[in-house]
């Protein structure tokens, strides 16, 4: 039996190989390392783990039944409390929630939590038993608006309690961010369909091409009979530089250059209509994830030199670590504490970006410390293409078609912790109450709207 502080690495594709495609990098674990890994789990009797979970899934139970070689016992146990076992298993954070948390981590590595989720849910889709089951109805119809990963397992979880549920989508493909925001090579696209026809198969229904605000409003959905709605649009507004040249040709919001890649193949074009402009020298400027991903997929659409512009140290960015070392491996080049100042164009088109050195300061309110520019250390980046990757806001369509609904001094909806807003009958969870957060706190946050609305319409019955 291997140590316990051992912890087994995934399988990669080669970082050489993978920049001329869009597949997926990580390759996961494979039966033998599953059952590896699982055996290194202590199956405490008070698990911590648990609790770092933002859905409460019971983590030493399904890596229990992984030690004795049933996945698909173990993926069962984890759809008690995740619809989307795939997703998470390969996107969510776990390093700073349930693994943070394991014992194991306190002298060693923890669990691979995340990968272990990930095989349990990989071996059901590959024997092609995830279908889900319906339930006897209660009668009573249910809205969600949006289909991200909130308003999916609140739609999944209401199923499951009894309703009719309807998810209204404004694009034309289900899934939200999940699937126009995060790229093949992260969060393939037939993942997350597979986990939408798992919440379809409970009985929820897809109307895509839908515009709640637009084509019907809430007060609408009322009056066509839905008892109560959930809103889940997540922050798909992008915010900019705020800087001379951004409206350049060959300037993107992250949101936009993500979209037309992720959604729209606009890498494909002419083959699909949307065409996108492909960079030989991108700078994308940002730390998170959304600019780890432009960049990456920068990188894949064929540009030589791809540079990431961060105002602060590597230390402070907020994207995984995973996420940043396999950008690197992958020769993006990181130019911290550096802020854009000025986009410098030629008949309309970019042509650099002028930065300027910073240093960091005293901490701010996020708690990181704050950039202090170096006055004088200004210099040049050529650039064909920049991608500004520094954040979203609530998108105000819905927002303004409901004056009723009660929003905070930055523009989300006010809705207490169980997801109730100031509109009767309306609940809402993700980044559109908090800004752009996580997949499995989204996840987290409808799970407990759809509590909240089953406590709501339980009590009207």
């Amino acid at each position: 039996m291997m140590a316990k502080g051992e912890r087994l690495s995934a399988r990669e594709q080669d970082a050489k190989e993978r920049m001329d495609n869009f597949d997926e990098v990580s390759l996961g674990y494979d039966e033998k390392q599953a059952r590896a890994e699982a055996e290194r789990c202590l199956q405490c009797k008070k698990p911590a783990c648990v609790g770092g979970c933002p859905v409460g899934i019971d983590i030493p139970a399904f890596i229990k039944l992984l030690k004795e070689g049933n996945p698909a016992a173990a993926i069962k146990k984890i759809k008690e409390k995740n619809s989307l076992p795939a997703v998470c298993g390969r996107v969510c954070p776990q390093e700073n929630q349930c693994e943070k948390e394991c014992i194991l981590a306190k002298k060693s590595d923890p669990i691979a939590i995340g990968l272990l989720e990930r095989f349990a849910a990989d071996s059901e889709r590959s024997q092609d038993v995830a279908a889900g089951s319906k339930v006897e109805s209660k009668g009573k119809k249910v809205a969600v608006v949006g289909s991200g990963p909130a308003s999916l397992v609140s739609a999944g979880d209401l199923a499951k309690l009894g309703y009719s549920v309807t998810i209204f989508e404004a694009l034309h493909k289900a899934g939200g961010v999940l699937v126009y925001g995060i790229p093949e090579f992260r969060l393939p696209k037939k993942i997350v369909e597979a986990e939408i026809d798992y919440v379809k198969g409970l009985g929820v229904e897809i109307r895509t091409n839908f515009v709640i605000g637009n084509t019907l409003t809430v007060d609408d959905l009322f009056e066509q009979g839905y008892e109560a709605v959930f809103i889940g649009t997540g922050a798909g507004l992008p915010h900019f530089l705020g800087i001379e040249g951004e409206n350049l040709n060959g300037v993107y919001s992250a949101n936009e250059f993500l979209t037309r890649v992720n959604l729209m193949k606009s890498h494909l074009f002419p083959e699909h209509d949307t065409p996108i402009k492909r960079g030989h020298k991108v700078v994308v400027v940002g730390g998170g994830n959304v600019a780890m991903d432009s960049a990456r997929t920068a990188k894949r659409l064929g540009a030589s030199e791809v540079y990431l512009v961060y105002r602060r140290t590597e230390e402070e960015m907020p994207a995984r670590a995973e996420e940043a070392h396999h950008a690197k491996e992958e020769g993006i080049i990181f130019k911290t504490l550096t802020l854009p100042r000025k986009l410098i164009g030629e008949s309309g088109w970019l042509k650099a970006i002028e930065c300027i050195e910073t240093t960091l300061g005293e901490p701010d309110a996020s708690g990181r410390r704050r950039p202090v520019i170096k006055e004088g250390s200004n210099f040049t980046l050529e650039a064909d293409v920049v991608i500004a990757a520094v954040g979203t806001g609530a998108n105000p369509l819905l927002l303004k078609a409901t004056p009723k609904l009660k929003l905070n001094p930055k523009g989300y909806i006010e809705a207490d912790e169980k997801g109730t807003t100031s509109m009767k009958g309306v609940f809402a969870g993700g980044d559109i109450i908090t800004g752009s957060a996580t997949v499995i706190l989204a996840m987290g946050a409808g799970k407990q709207a759809a509590a909240s609305i089953d406590e709501y319409l339980s009590a009207r019955a």
